[in-house]
């Protein structure tokens, strides 16, 4: 391989650590959601039009350019949003006041139950 190649392939794998939450995820038992139902999640994130921002596992959604990260691979990520530590208790409150949370993000905020925040956390973590 030339130093070209080499250097091209350096970068595409660090450009998808970035994209993958930069890090090495967070282990399997830490996602648990305690009541939490993967099948009502999807319904939320259909009800709150959140693939109108976001690409999400297994939903038909935005194409690759959307506003919004992409939350394919979602539970292998050590941070939400870049703010806050991935586990599932913190992405409830994200999910229920982003604004809060980080001032000025565009993550909206839609109103979002406890009970959909807990479930739509079951289903990406779920993915």
């Amino acid at each position: 391989m030339t130093k070209k190649h080499f250097t091209a392939a350096s970068a595409a794998l660090l450009a998808g650590l970035a994209l993958a939450g930069c890090g090495g995820g967070i282990d399997e038992e830490s996602t648990i959601v305690e009541g939490g139902s993967p099948e009502r999640g999807r319904q939320a994130i259909l009800e709150y039009g959140c693939t109108s921002c976001h690409s999400i596992p297994d939903i038909d959604s935005v194409d690759d350019e959307s506003v919004a990260p992409d939350l394919h691979g979602f539970s292998e990520r050590d941070f939400i949003a870049g703010h806050v530590s991935n586990h599932p208790e913190e992405l409830i409150e994200w999910l229920q006041n982003p604004q809060e949370i980080a001032p000025g993000t565009l993550m909206p905020d839609l109103g979002v139950t406890e009970e959909d925040a807990r479930d739509i956390a079951a289903y990406l973590y779920s993915q």
